[in-house]
């Protein structure tokens, strides 16, 4: 998504949200594969699914780095700094519970082997889709909104003053 005035004004916030309403109230299971780089508000868009399954070296996240430390810090070169505290890897999201498997790639990334790759998504999406079809339109519904529920969720630590 493309964070413009221009595409606030043609209504992109509103498509974002009618596609995650709609995915999530879809009664047949939902296979999400993160394969590059999902970097911003439109990428919750794609995040609503049963099974999320992300290439190794992918990234998922609401902005992207540069877009983070310019809102953050006021300075895209301090990027690599908000990729860190974003969370945004495979390994980060797995760990999160938001994938629910990440698709090992060969040595060099994806683009060394592109028909390896190919094929163990689809054996991924195998999976997922062999288990998703016992499931009852009601129990995917709840699983999914639950699993969307889990994106931004997080902790509060009160930090003992002389500990600062």
């Amino acid at each position: 998504a493309y964070p413009g005035i221009g595409a606030e004004e043609r209504g992109q916030a509103e498509a974002i949200a009618t596609n995650i309403k709609l995915m999530a109230g879809l009664r047949t299971p939902i296979v999400v594969n993160i394969v590059g780089e999902g970097g911003s508000g439109g990428a919750l868009g794609i995040g609503v699914g049963d099974h999320i399954a992300m290439l190794q070296h992918a990234i998922y996240s609401v902005a992207s780095p540069e877009a983070a430390a310019s809102i953050l810090w006021r300075d895209s070169t301090k990027a690599e700094e908000a990729a860190m505290r974003l969370r945004l890897t495979s390994e980060d999201l797995f760990e999160f519970g938001i994938v629910d498997e990440v698709v090992p790639e060969p040595m060099g990334g994806a683009h060394r082997d592109p028909a390896k790759v190919v094929d163990a998504v689809l054996a991924a999406d195998a999976r997922a889709l062999d288990k998703l079809m016992s499931l009852k339109p009601e129990q995917l519904l709840d699983r999914r909104y639950e699993k969307y529920r889990k994106i931004g969720a997080h902790e509060e630590m009160v930090l003992d003053r002389a500990a600062r």
